[in-house]
């Protein structure tokens, strides 16, 4: 900063050299007709403006790699922040823009913006040289200044508000462009093109009209300062010209006052010109440090060895993401190495939330987890890469080959591990059947498979590497009866190899291989116990669809069996 503010004082002094110069040929040269006076001057001139234009480029060329340093030094700090933030539950109501914003920030170093910022506490300077000209003169700088700068601002609060709003409407439409290009074959086939279009167009329409009133607002006001930048700059010569004629002022002193009040107009000018930028970097910084500040660098996790399977939670509440109130309450249980429990209940019961909570997605705001006698946020990254394994409700697979998905995208993933897990899911076959097998690239998100490929794909990403703790929330949501019998083959490998499996059911086949079910309902226990105790409780258990022992008041004539946090283990006893 030292550095950068030094060259700016040089390069504002060298912006003398202009007038200097104008101001000795029209007093000097032209009087003395002394072309040695002339050739020297212009000597003179051609270097300092040459050591100016040096100056500027190096001050340019440093503020660029500030940004590139800042944005270096803070990258993979944002990138984690980021994806840690969004791990919880009140992810959604980040923009998640924050990486974009940085770059805005190092853009905007590399514009010419902030020279225009550092050369603004020079234009007092520039107008007191003009005072010494002669005051008159100055004081038609200041007002034409003035009123220069109350039109760029009336410009900007005029402009302001209908294009932040074109803005949003213009990328309102393109989120749903995007959405029926996604949704292409459902959009067609239900025949929703048409009203889906009309929606975009409108939305469309709205975009162009609030752009173009933001445009006719900034384009009268912009025509309007040009011609009266004009205006004060001819007023300056011709006041000039009048105090020439009066005797109070030299001939080269009105050139030199006018080529001033140019240099002490211009930072001012550019600064209105690059103002939207530099909201832009402005709001940026402000939403990158919140994000660093709200989500800081979590300690150093312990090295820890590979943990016993043995899963412990009590009393687990975890809020919503308005935090006002618990998406679950509560909630104790234990799962022993070798055993797989189901988690069974309606939707909206909390099945998902305590998936998602079990893998250290999302913190808990009372009670504890712990796996292998450690609290499940001590662990780093290390243990969900090598001891974790979990497969979403909703499945996403990232750009890449079939093998990298399964492997986590392990660079020193081995094919024997990868096809091993692929077997253990069931989906050897079915990967064998694509067009490059486990060379297959990807697409994201869906990663142009289907459903089932998806679900198969998912569960050997699950399995991969002999996790001690597998955490499924509805794995058979998306398979067939094969696909359904090879998930409750992998569960029995499971635990056969010692390993803890949780698992949210919403259909009963893959409870043939839990031995203990616990029901939710409400975000709070209703039944914890034996699988041949607790099913005959709930009604409507003999339906192939367990979603129908959620219905308000299914659970009513549990009885004795209802389970509460201060009782979890009844019903094992029963």
């Amino acid at each position: 900063l030292v550095t950068v503010g030094a060259l700016s004082a040089a390069v504002n002094l060298l912006m003398l050299t202009g007038p200097l110069f104008m101001l000795q040929i029209y007093d000097r040269v032209l009087t003395s007709r002394s072309e040695a006076t002339l050739v020297a001057l212009l000597a003179i001139v051609v270097y300092l403006y040459g050591l100016k234009g040096l100056l500027d480029g190096l001050r340019g060329r440093i503020l660029s790699r500030v940004g590139a340093g800042i944005q270096a030094a803070l990258d993979e700090r944002v990138f984690d922040a980021s994806e840690r933030a969004a791990r919880g539950p009140g992810h959604g109501l980040r923009s998640g823009r924050e990486l974009g914003e940085l770059e805005t920030v190092r853009t905007f170093l590399a514009s010419p913006a902030p020279g225009a910022i550092l050369d603004l506490p020079w234009t007092p300077f520039f107008l007191a040289v003009i005072f010494v000209f002669h005051p008159l003169l100055g004081w038609l700088a200041v007002g034409g200044g003035s009123v220069l700068l109350v039109l760029a601002l009336v410009n900007r609060w005029a402009t302001k508000a209908p294009q932040e709003l074109a803005t949003a409407l213009s990328a309102d439409a393109e989120r749903r462009a995007e959405d029926m290009r996604r949704q292409a074959d459902t959009v067609r086939s239900l025949g929703m093109s048409g009203p889906l279009r009309g929606r975009w167009k409108a939305v469309r329409e709205a975009a162009l009209d609030r752009g173009m009133r933001a445009s006719d607002a900034g384009g009268g006001l912009t025509s309007a300062s040009k011609a009266f930048r004009l205006l004060l700059q001819s007023g300056m010569l011709a006041l000039g010209a009048w105090l020439v004629l009066h005797g109070e002022l030299t001939p080269g002193a009105m050139i030199a006052a006018s080529i001033l009040l140019g240099r002490a107009l211009q930072p001012l000018e550019q600064t209105i010109a690059q103002s939207a930028l530099i909201q832009r970097a402005r709001a940026g910084w402000l939403s990158v440090s919140q994000l660093l500040a709200t989500t800081p660098l979590p300690p150093r996790p312990m090295s820890l060895p590979r943990p016993e399977a043995e899963l412990r939670v009590r009393d687990l509440a975890v809020p919503s993401p308005d935090r006002r109130h618990a998406l679950l309450q509560g909630v104790s249980f234990d799962a022993n190495p070798g055993e797989a429990v189901a988690v069974v209940g309606p939707s909206g019961a909390g099945k998902s939330t305590l998936a998602k909570a079990l893998a250290g997605l999302w913190p808990p705001a009372h009670g504890e987890i712990r796996f292998g006698g450690a609290e499940l946020s001590s662990y780093g990254d290390a243990f969900y890469r090598n001891h974790l394994g979990y497969l979403p409700q909703e499945v996403v697979l990232f750009a890449g080959s079939v093998a990298e998905n399964i492997a986590r995208f392990d660079q020193g993933a081995s094919e024997e591990a990868v096809v091993r897990a692929a077997m253990a899911a069931g989906a050897h076959e079915m990967i064998l059947t694509l067009p490059d097998t486990y060379d297959t690239l990807l697409e994201g998100g869906s990663g142009g498979v289907s459903g089932g490929q998806r679900q198969r794909i998912g569960l050997a990403r699950a399995l991969y590497d002999d996790p001690a703790l597998l955490v499924l929330d509805e794995p058979d949501a998306s398979l067939d009866d094969a696909g359904t019998e090879a998930l409750n083959r992998a569960i029995s490998q499971a635990k056969a190899a010692g390993r803890t499996v949780v698992v949210m059911a919403h259909r009963r086949p893959v409870l043939a291989e839990c031995a203990r079910i616990l029901v939710l309902e409400g975000g709070r226990m209703q039944l914890l116990g034996p699988s041949d105790k607790v099913l005959p409780r709930i009604p409507g258990y003999r339906r192939p669809q367990l979603a129908a022992v959620g219905e308000r008041g299914a659970l009513a004539g549990a009885g004795e069996g209802k389970a509460d946090s201060n009782a979890a283990g009844d019903a094992d006893g029963n």
